[in-house]
């Protein structure tokens, strides 16, 4: 908007990424509690508790704005907004009080998207190398997680077991490639049999049970590294599982292959994607109750916008944009089924014959998927081959780090 006198930045994953800062004020999220104004000379103030900085990070800081303390914040905001000045506030982030606070004191409100959203979701070479060397880390960890996982006899180990057991594993892999686990990015979902079936279900210790011989175990868990954010969902078989439940995992790891492999054309949005992980399963009579996929942060929060593949994403995908692939299947009360890789937009190599140029995944999450539940026979020859393509790729990525 034209002729402003000031942003109003509310957002702590804007506040991160302006000012290039992490924070431990929020769980599983490296968010700084903290809020700036931004003029349009470019000039910024800071609000953020001084107790929370080292000098290092307080010198950083005063070299890029005027740090003030957030007991100020509203008095500076009324003297601000004096005189009619105009003050870009993004209503979905904002509290009404502060926009009420800007018309008090005379000041004129412009609704508007944080500017800092757009290109905060668009990573640039940096941020997409450290996010791919996370994942390379992160991916070392699930896989020997796994290994331990597929070593214990069926009926052992419960699913607060499992969760202890991978954070362990993150952390112990973080400590030997000296770049440390910081956080979880979430807290893990890790369901066996019915609580697989429940999409958001988190283990306590009065639903915490042993996962059982002839199960499906679902494990999403993530984690936060300085270089980047990790998300990944994989579904295993404890011990032979029946016909049923192969069929269902191959239709929702159709539908993430499909994903995977999409080309498509400057402009698409992720809603134009999403059915193209659900068509295996529209086909079967199934389908799964969540969005294909969210944005994912730069060592910032694993869900953000605006990016998105749903039904109801609008938001065009741009090169450098990091998403979930994670479509899914779930039978109430019976099992639950999640296959979930982090990819990235980018420009794709010029299509042969083609007339246009298009745009292309690019994948950063390394990790086997379970081949003892995929059911050869309902793949093309071109989903074989992108699986057995990306298994070789995790071999010749992965085997160097582990032990």
């Amino acid at each position: 908007a034209k002729g402003l006198s000031a942003v109003l930045i509310t957002d702590p994953s804007s506040v991160a990424w302006i000012f290039n800062v992490r924070g431990a004020d929020v769980p599983h999220t490296p968010h700084p509690l903290a809020r700036a104004i931004v003029f349009s000379n470019g000039k910024a103030e800071l609000f953020i508790d001084a107790a929370k900085l080292g000098s290092e990070e307080a010198a950083y800081l005063d070299a890029l704005a005027l740090r003030r303390d957030p007991s100020e914040f509203l008095g500076r905001l009324a003297e601000v907004s004096k005189n009619g000045a105009r003050i870009l506030i993004d209503p979905d982030l904002t509290p009404l009080a502060l926009t009420a606070a800007i018309v008090a004191a005379g000041g004129e409100v412009v609704e508007g998207i944080d500017p800092a959203k757009l290109p905060r979701a668009c990573k640039n070479s940096a941020e997409l190398d450290g996010s791919a060397k996370a994942h390379l880390q992160d991916g070392a960890a699930v896989v020997e997680f796994l290994c331990w996982l597929d070593g214990q006899t069926p009926g052992s180990i419960t699913e607060i077991d499992a969760v202890k057991t991978l954070e362990a594993t993150r952390a112990r892999v973080g400590q030997s490639m000296q770049n440390p686990l910081k956080d979880v990015s979430f807290d893990t979902i890790s369901g066996a049999g019915e609580h697989a079936a429940i999409m958001h279900y988190r283990v306590t210790s009065e639903s915490n049970r042993q996962i059982l011989p002839g199960e499906l175990f679902l494990i999403d868990s993530g984690a936060q590294y300085v270089n980047g954010t990790t998300d990944i969902t994989r579904t295993v078989a404890v011990g032979s599982v029946s016909e049923d439940r192969k069929r269902f995992f191959t239709l929702v790891l159709k539908g993430m292959i499909a994903i995977s492999m999409a080309k498509f054309p400057k402009g698409t949005r992720g809603c134009d994607l999403d059915p193209l992980a659900r068509i295996a399963l529209w086909k079967a009579g199934a389908d799964f109750a969540h969005g294909t996929g969210h944005g994912v942060g730069s060592y910032l929060s694993v869900h953000e916008g605006p990016q998105r593949i749903s039904r109801m994403s609008t938001q065009e995908l741009l090169p450098g944009m990091i998403l979930s692939n994670e479509p899914g299947y779930y039978r109430p009360g019976a099992f639950g089924i999640r296959i979930e890789n982090l990819i990235f937009v980018n420009d794709a190599a010029p299509v042969e014959g083609g007339d246009m140029p298009v745009l292309s995944f690019e994948t950063l999450t390394w990790c086997p998927i379970d081949r003892r539940l995929v059911v050869p026979s309902l793949m093309t020859s071109e989903e074989l081959q992108w699986l057995n393509d990306y298994h070789a790729e995790v071999r010749e990525k992965l085997m160097p780090l582990i032990d």
